[in-house]
């Protein structure tokens, strides 16, 4: 989608464009299922059109001009109100329709997503008491997708002395999701001496995780 604005700045090309969308507005209102935008933003535009004539007379004086830009304001707001509320998003109006009628053209096809490869691991440090940091990064003999943007998907879990660690990540239940490669993890104090288990996966924008990366585990200080 463009980020220009599509209403221009200027008077005249201002006027221009707002009689041409409402002409052809007006014309396909039937077929577009809108109500006519002459009903309902037509005298705030014939208004302006008025206003900006006696601003460019002349013999115009400060009132002129400053009743020209109250209602170029009036006419402008009142534009975009029908243009987002009948022909922005109107699945009927095709982009050909809207660029014909100088609005935003948006990209209506979705954007595929890769789905996240290759492994993620880390390694760990100990910064104070209680706390574990993961430092993250790539496993160098997996694949790799330069161009997406992934995620990292931690899943971590506390054992006491007495109980069994798992052997795979699919058995952590508790996740962050983080785009940095460190992440600060901090625990409660008797959590001291027990073992903390991490996992990584990458995740994409859309929520699809890839493969299960090592387990990762560390004695809480």
């Amino acid at each position: 989608m463009s980020r220009k604005d599509y209403i221009p700045r200027n008077d005249a090309l201002f006027l221009v464009w707002a009689t041409k969308m409402m002409e052809t507005a007006d014309e396909r209102c039937l077929d577009w299922k809108i109500a006519p935008p002459s009903d309902i933003i037509g005298n705030k535009v014939t208004v302006f059109k008025t206003k900006l004539a006696r601003a460019q007379d002349v013999n115009h004086g400060k009132v002129d001009v400053l009743e020209k830009n109250e209602a170029r304001k009036d006419a402008e707001k009142a534009c975009r109100t029908y243009v987002q509320g009948f022909l922005a998003r109107n699945p009927i109006i095709t982009n050909a329709d809207r660029e014909y009628m100088g609005l935003t053209v948006y990209d209506i096809i979705p954007t595929s997503v890769n789905d996240p490869v290759g492994l993620a691991t880390a390694t760990v440090k100990y910064p104070n008491k209680g706390a574990l940091e993961l430092n993250i990064k790539h496993v160098d003999s997996t694949p790799t997708d330069a161009k997406a943007n992934y995620g990292f998907r931690i899943y971590f879990g506390v054992y006491g002395v007495d109980e069994t660690t798992p052997v795979s990540g699919k058995f952590l239940r508790e996740s962050r999701f983080t785009r940095q490669k460190k992440m600060l993890f901090t625990f409660e104090p008797e959590d001291s001496g027990k073992t903390a288990c991490f996992s990584i996966r990458y995740e994409n924008s859309k929520g699809k995780a890839g493969q299960w990366g090592e387990l990762i585990t560390a004695i809480i200080p």
